[in-house]
């Protein structure tokens, strides 16, 4: 009875220690980690999938729910929308991966001021807020962010605001200085999210970056769903959550899955910034490691390739309309799917005119100067954010809220060449927004 009494205890005693060794870090640090979906709505399902897939990563892989914080706006489950009401998948014909999952901040509370409060560990400012909890990592600690959402050139965007790339370094700055980890991994899943780090982030802030696209092209959805009718994932998020399944994480490396993840991304240029350095860490120090065998770690069972039906994120809500129009039998609701696809794109020729006119305007009719702006994918530094944020704001506050319209995200590289340009007077666009806005025809009309 004894010796029975014993075995239990070391054995006990050897699963903590087993536990223990997968959250921590050899120099007796912790893993930590911040996932945030920035958009709400149905169309956007995919978003909200994704983070959820990558917390039960995490939470399988023996990261405790006490250091992972996740953000969402959490619409999508229970969406009226969903036929699978309580149940979002990350894969055709996947398993449930959002049973469990945290919701830390949801609604409103998912935020940049909120995001970058909890990301620096500003407990102070996020008290009476969603559950109030902060990253608490120290400098022995290593930090993993996976963010999620649509971008546009030093932007990435919340439900109601946009997170400038200008902010989230000094944040980062911030949090080196204080000391707020020994290392820091961030992925991010959103279209130019290239332009988030390109000539901004520093290299010696132990920091390693990894974005689904360059800094001037599209991330792209992928997995259609006729049931759901919604883009289950987005190609980069599902790439290297689906190898995270499969391979043993403490012999792959940062730099391996980055080349892997690089490959089968053929739909954008998938870049790394920041401390390269960190290649050969393994991706269980950020990820954890599990010690059953990886494939039983699975949210599908069957392969699939997510480039397959991928389409650039801004084209979903046309291509989701596509769809349904070609999967109808009814020619009454196949008439209204039409006028809504009608509606759509014209409201998104509408846009590329009024922006295009506000270069005119700004340039007195330039046209010439107008196509070089147009055509100009220009890289932000950071003493052009000044220009960037007052062009911008002016832009979704008076001609189109960018959170409702997110097409509207596709002509701000038009405004950020205009900050990187020495003949355009940032004054002068502003009171072309004004002007263009305020008069050009149908903008009273459009819905």
């Amino acid at each position: 009875m004894m010796v029975r009494g014993l075995l239990q205890v070391v054995s006990l005693l050897m699963v903590a220690v087993c536990i223990s060794s997968k959250f921590q870090l050899e120099n007796g640090g912790k893993k930590w980690a911040l996932l945030v979906a920035g958009s709400n709505g149905y169309d956007n399902y995919r978003h909200q999938a994704d983070v959820c897939h990558a917390y039960q990563i995490l939470h399988k892989n023996g990261i405790p729910d006490e250091n992972i914080i996740v953000m969402m706006y959490d619409d999508i489950a229970n969406n009226s929308m969903n036929p699978t009401p309580g149940i979002i998948i990350n894969h055709p014909n996947g398993s449930d991966v959002y049973k469990g999952v945290l919701k830390d901040y949801t609604g409103d509370d998912v935020n940049p001021k909120n995001f970058l409060n909890v990301l620096t560990g500003n407990a102070k400012a996020m008290k009476g807020i969603g559950s109030g909890r902060v990253l608490k990592s120290g400098p022995k600690d290593h930090v993993f962010v996976n963010f999620v959402d649509h971008g546009a050139p030093g932007i990435l965007a919340f439900p109601q605001e946009e997170l400038y790339a200008k902010d989230l370094e000094k944040a980062l700055m911030q949090m080196a200085h204080s000391r707020k980890f020994g290392r820091l991994v961030f992925y991010v899943e959103a279209c130019e999210s290239g332009s988030m780090f390109d000539k901004i982030l520093p290299e010696d802030l132990e920091i390693f970056a990894v974005t689904a696209a360059n800094p001037s092209e599209s991330s792209y959805a992928c997995y259609y769903d006729d049931e759901r009718r919604a883009y289950l994932g987005d190609v980069f998020s599902v790439v290297w959550m689906e190898d995270s399944d499969e391979e043993i994480l403490t012999i792959e490396t940062l730099q391996q899955q980055f080349e892997l993840v690089r490959e089968r991304t053929n739909t954008s240029h998938v870049q790394e910034y920041g401390e390269l350095d960190m290649g050969p860490m393994h991706v269980s120090e950020f990820l954890g490691s599990r010690p059953s065998e990886p494939k039983s770690a699975r949210f599908y069972t069957e392969k699939s390739s997510p480039g397959m039906d991928a389409v650039p994120s801004q084209h979903v809500p046309v291509a989701v309309l596509e769809r349904k129009i070609e999967a109808t039998d009814d020619p009454k609701e196949k008439r209204n799917l039409e006028h809504q696809l009608h509606i759509m794109l014209k409201l998104r020729q509408h846009m590329e005119n009024v922006t295009d006119d506000i270069l005119l305007v700004a340039t007195g009719k330039n046209r010439r100067r107008v196509q070089e702006l147009k055509t100009n994918k220009y890289s932000l530094k950071l003493e052009d954010f000044d220009c960037y944020k007052k062009l911008v704001k002016s832009y979704s506050e008076n001609c189109f809220k960018l959170s409702d319209n997110p097409y509207g995200y596709r002509q701000l590289h038009k405004l950020a060449s205009v900050c990187g340009h020495d003949k355009v007077n940032e004054d002068s666009v502003l009171k072309a927004i004004i002007k263009v806005c305020s008069t050009h025809p149908y903008m009273q009309n459009i819905v």
